[in-house]
């Protein structure tokens, strides 16, 4: 055992440092989602554009899906204590700053900061339980981990109208401020440093080229909205976000210590997880930011009852979740990736079913179908990635399953505005739904020839 490892034992009894990790992933997941139900407010007071209001959901959640592995490894190597500490305290800066800020271009840029913290965040907080708890204590706490980025989920839109109607839209910037000081606190008390032994280099080329990919994609899609596709500032960041994938493909089949290791893709299985963890996210939840504005603009909702509009969804998903593991634990990945993107899929659709005259009412029966689909797909995902990867990869299988993911909800947001733009909110609903079937559908071919052909 070397003096960069942390120790191994079997009978840790404090569960400080798993308090500590997962106040850091309840924080980042909220954030995700909670600035939804207060974009409204948030563009009158600050005299922001439609665009403006797609980058502040997407800023966060692309600066969270294009370093989330870039930050897993420097982590690794660095010491996961040293940049959990590193990553709080930026994401309370950068908090403060979103609810000091003045004006959208410095709110925008905060958020930008905010998802860069959070991605170490993520990197981090599972590592930093991994490394602590073992045996009996590790299930528990692994437990305790996804039951509080369930909670995160459903609690984010409800607390963001309580928040936003009874102080102000600033107020769910600044509520970050206590919870990252404790969660400091008890990381600088109880969690001992953790890094991979052997001095691996970091995949420099990998990160930047994939950050750039991402970021100009993303950057590219907003624009259509505002300018159309035959805009310079539309074609320009599309083709730099084709050279620079190019170039992070070529990184990463030439590198020594890749990032991402492409041999994982040609596992056809591995590769419709992925497909199914990209696409799952504009099925289910990009499209609840444009439910937001039609709720407040259209309805005149306030953004309480904005919030608990949306909040069906995201309770279903946490009960199922929890019920679904205790009652089918043996539930293939097939079947509850597969078959949970379909029930996306039909509630979306039946969300899409909105009239002239339609209330608010209305879309309770298809958040609830979409809760169930979701209740069963997210929580199978990193198992999922992990079957069809080698050991050896597992770490790093289940980081590229939620870089996907993030990646996949901020495209989401900057595709379905493109059609809310142009359309109506069935129209997002419809889009999301075949969206839904074909990841469904990806999944469950995928899954099927790959465990077909690894049979003996």
């Amino acid at each position: 055992m070397t003096q960069t490892q942390a120790p191994e034992r079997a009978g840790t009894t404090s569960w400080a440092p798993l308090v500590a990790a997962s106040l850091g992933a309840f924080m980042l997941l909220v954030d995700v989602t909670i600035v939804m139900v207060a974009l409204p407010d948030i563009s009158a007071d600050l005299g922001m554009s439609f665009t403006g209001v797609q980058w502040l959901l997407d800023g966060y959640a692309l600066a969270l899906a294009a370093l989330l592995l870039a930050a897993g490894s420097f982590a690794d190597h660095t010491g996961r204590r040293k940049v959990y500490l590193a990553a709080l305290a930026v994401f309370a800066l950068a908090s403060l700053a979103c609810g000091l800020a003045p004006n959208g271009g410095l709110l925008l840029g905060a958020r930008v900061l905010q998802g860069v913290a959070a991605a170490a965040m993520m990197a981090t907080t599972l590592a930093i339980v991994s490394a602590t708890y073992h045996g009996r204590q590790r299930g528990i706490a692994f437990g305790v981990w996804g039951g509080v980025n369930g909670a995160a989920a459903a609690i984010a839109p409800v607390l963001g109208g309580l928040l936003t109607e009874h102080l102000h839209w600033r107020a769910i910037f600044l509520v970050n401020l206590p919870i990252s000081l404790v969660a400091a606190w008890l990381t600088l008390r109880d969690v001992e440093e953790s890094r991979l032994p052997g001095g691996a280099r970091l995949d420099w080329a990998g990160m930047v080229t994939f950050t750039l990919a991402a970021g100009a994609l993303t950057y590219g899609l907003v624009e259509v909205g505002q300018h159309g596709w035959a805009s310079a500032r539309t074609l320009v960041p599309l083709a730099v976000a084709a050279v620079a994938f190019l170039a992070f493909l070529l990184a990463e089949r030439r590198g020594q210590n890749p990032m991402l290791d492409l041999r994982l893709f040609a596992n056809r299985s591995f590769s419709g997880i992925m497909a199914g963890a990209g696409l799952l996210m504009p099925a289910a939840f990009s499209c609840l930011a444009f439910t937001s504005i039609w709720l407040q603009q259209d309805l005149r909702l306030g953004p309480v009852m904005a919030g608990l509009a949306l909040s069906p969804m995201a309770v279903t998903s946490l009960v199922v979740s929890v019920a679904s593991s205790r009652l089918f634990p043996g539930l293939s990945p097939r079947v509850a990736l597969g078959g949970g993107l379909l029930l996306i899929a039909a509630g979306a659709f039946l969300q899409g079913l909105l009239g002239p005259d339609s209330t608010w009412t209305a879309l309770a029966p298809g958040l609830m179908v979409t809760g169930v689909g979701v209740g069963l797909a997210i929580p199978s995902l990193s198992s999922a990635a992990m079957t069809y990867a080698p050991p050896q990869r597992a770490g790093m299988a289940a980081g590229t399953v939620n870089t996907v993911r993030q990646l996949g909800y901020a495209l989401g947001i900057a595709v379905l505005g493109i059609l809310y733009q142009g359309g109506t909110l069935n129209d997002v609903y419809r889009a999301s739904g075949v969206t839904g079937v074909v990841a469904g559908l990806l999944v469950l071919v995928a899954v099927t020839s790959g465990t077909t052909r690894r049979r003996p």
